[in-house]
């Protein structure tokens, strides 16, 4: 296939080869999707596997569910890129499984396995449906300073569960140290793709941190081969497959952290409009902001529903359309077709559930943290002056110590029990009332005049 030159740029950014609406061709269309895919999937079958592994669920469990995550993926890319009606961006926007809901699906989890931890997500994940259409008033209430301290919490309250994979052994003649060992290879490979300054090895340097993780652990002799499958070809998702329950009291949180996912939604589209070259106001930009929060809760909802886990537009490949200058949401569709033959057959999730451990754990620990810095960057964005400076202290104290008590958290009623006994909503809470009630004073005439 030929590559040919991309068409005129007259009137968009000189960064765009080819705008939104270009036909690209087949080969670069290739290209530029497999980079794509390659600069997200692998964050997109993390959550699973961090989670199957706190929980301990089975080997076909865990695979089920990485290949429900692919799936959802390719689903949710498709809404978002096709937009028809009131639903999607529009854009090459991608969504994947999102880290946020990590601590909600968690405490859900332990309380009521696979079941509870679908039911929830399938019934609040209708929100962001309903609050889409109004996104331009909430602007108001969720401002940058209560999405920063919120975000900054969910990187923060999920570092430590990095170390888990760290610790764990590699197998049962490997010193205790391997675990970390590993772990710090796959940091290192990351970093060094990073430090290059080359695009394809920043692309890459996720997958390559992954691959020198698990040579090293095949040195410790940590690696071992999936359990055989069920002799099906392509993975069948199923509604309900683990069943349906519902709980009342954990409703806040993970009504709070699709609050916290629409924010970064809005947030990675409006960037995605303006790498695409596209005016980043007006009806047709807010009209593309509600269009891809109402996928991702479409996506979510969908998702929850076959066993899956809850889906968010993805941030990471607004660097792939920079660095290739590819804005055509045509490359979407490529994508699309990837992600969805990655889901569909049950070997590429039967191998990917028996990823060691520490090669996880290293790879989550980075992950976590640059989670955090996008919490900082937020709060910098929003400007750090003494009353935000108040707030953010309040709310990060909040946030961080009470999970520490939970004699504390478990006398309160049920209610505010399940809300707080989230770091990540009781933080989050904290500064959205403070932001609320403490309003910023208006300039002085005298100051505005000088």
């Amino acid at each position: 296939m030929e590559i040919l030159p991309p068409p005129a740029t007259a009137g968009r950014p000189t960064h765009v080869l080819y705008g939104l609406e270009d036909r690209v061709p087949p080969a670069t269309a290739l290209l530029v999707g497999a980079q794509h895919v390659s600069a997200m999937v692998v964050g997109t079958v993390t959550p699973p596997l961090i989670l199957a592994g706190t929980l301990k669920f089975s080997q076909a469990d865990t695979a089920y569910l990485v290949s429900v995550a692919l799936l959802a993926s390719a689903f949710g890319t498709w809404l978002q890129c096709r937009q028809r009606g009131p639903v999607g961006s529009g854009l090459l926007s991608v969504t994947g499984t999102s880290f946020a809901f990590l601590q909600p699906l968690t405490v859900a989890g332990k309380a009521g396995g696979l079941p509870l931890m679908l039911g929830l997500s399938c019934l609040t994940a209708p929100l962001l449906i309903l609050l889409a259409p109004f996104l331009s008033r909430l602007r108001q209430v969720f401002t940058p300073l209560v999405s920063g301290v919120v975000v900054l919490l969910i990187g923060t309250s999920l570092i430590p569960t990095a170390f888990f994979g760290l610790s764990s052994p590699l197998s049962p003649g490997a010193p205790g140290w391997a675990g970390l060992a590993v772990g710090a290879v796959v940091v290192a490979v990351i970093v060094a793709a990073q430090a290059t300054g080359l695009a394809w090895a920043r692309i890459a340097g996720a997958a390559c941190g992954v691959i020198a993780g698990c040579i090293v652990c095949g040195v410790f002799g940590g690696l071992r081969a999936p359990e055989a499958g069920t002799g099906e070809w392509l993975t069948q998702p199923h509604l309900f497959p683990h069943g349906f329950a519902f709980d009342w009291k954990f409703v806040p949180p993970f009504a709070f952290v699709y609050l916290v996912s629409m924010l970064e939604a809005m947030g990675d589209i409006a960037a995605t409009s303006q790498l695409s070259g596209l005016p980043a106001h007006g009806a047709g930009h807010w009209r593309r902001i509600s269009g891809g929060v109402m996928a991702d809760g479409i996506v979510s909802t969908t998702a929850a529903m076959f066993g899956g886990f809850p889906s968010a537009t993805y941030a990471q490949n607004n660097g792939v359309i920079q660095t290739t200058g590819v804005a055509s949401r045509r490359v979407g569709y490529v994508m699309v077709g990837i992600l969805a033959l990655l889901g569909l057959f049950p070997a590429v999730g039967r191998w990917v559930t028996v990823m060691p451990p520490s090669v996880l754990g290293g790879l989550a620990l980075l992950m976590f943290g640059l989670v955090a810095v996008a919490g900082v960057r937020l709060l910098v964005s929003a400007g750090l002056g003494q009353r935000e400076g108040v707030i953010v202290a309040l709310s990060l104290g909040v946030g961080l110590g009470l999970p520490t008590q939970p004699g504390i958290v478990a006398s309160l009623p049920g209610v505010l029990h399940a809300l707080l006994e989230s770091g990540i909503s009781a933080g989050g809470l904290t500064a959205l009332v403070l932001n609320l009630a403490w309003r910023e004073k208006a300039p002085e005439a005298s100051t505005i005049a000088a």
